[in-house]
């Protein structure tokens, strides 16, 4: 299976329980993220939401959709919460919080193995990888653009870490 590690950095002016919020308001994102087509609850987690399964769609500018589920497997509200993905992309998804300096700074890895036969097909193509790249950036910025939005209009930055 090809696989990626996709970092990337959002830096917005606005408080870290606000913007915490938002990000584990899974079902909400459709509402605010334009490359989430949809959210689905499949499993509801522990207090903690460790457990919580959601069904998620995905289209970025590549004109297909992903569909995987993720599954909550750590949470410490508001600095961190851990996902591990099934489907069309396999592995791990972290979110990880702080303050600074007035901002929140939001680090997302997202390390996943491709299950779809074509993907995996292409993946050894000199271009594939930047294209997946390009894509999950595009996602990423479209994502930043959304939370923004959401909470006010306020001001936010995106750094494309490898």
């Amino acid at each position: 299976m090809a696989g990626y590690r996709f970092v990337t950095v959002w830096r917005i002016a606005a408080p870290i329980d606000a913007v915490h919020a938002s990000i584990h308001d899974v079902e909400a994102w459709p509402e605010w993220w334009p490359s989430v087509r949809s959210v689905v609850r499949l499993a509801d987690g522990d207090t903690e939401g460790i457990g919580a399964v959601v069904r998620t769609t995905f289209i970025g500018r590549l004109p297909y959709p992903l569909r995987f589920d993720m599954r909550v497997t750590d949470s410490v509200p508001p600095t961190k919460l851990v996902g591990v993905a099934t489907g069309e992309l396999e592995g791990v998804g972290e979110w990880t919080l702080r303050e600074d300096g007035g901002l929140t700074v939001v680090r997302y890895v997202w390390a996943i193995r491709t299950t779809r036969a074509w993907m995996k097909a292409i993946a050894p193509l000199p271009f594939v990888d930047e294209i997946f790249r390009m894509n999950h950036h595009a996602v990423m910025r479209d994502g930043l653009r959304g939370i923004r939005r959401r909470l006010g209009g306020v001001a936010g930055t995106y750094t494309r870490v490898e």
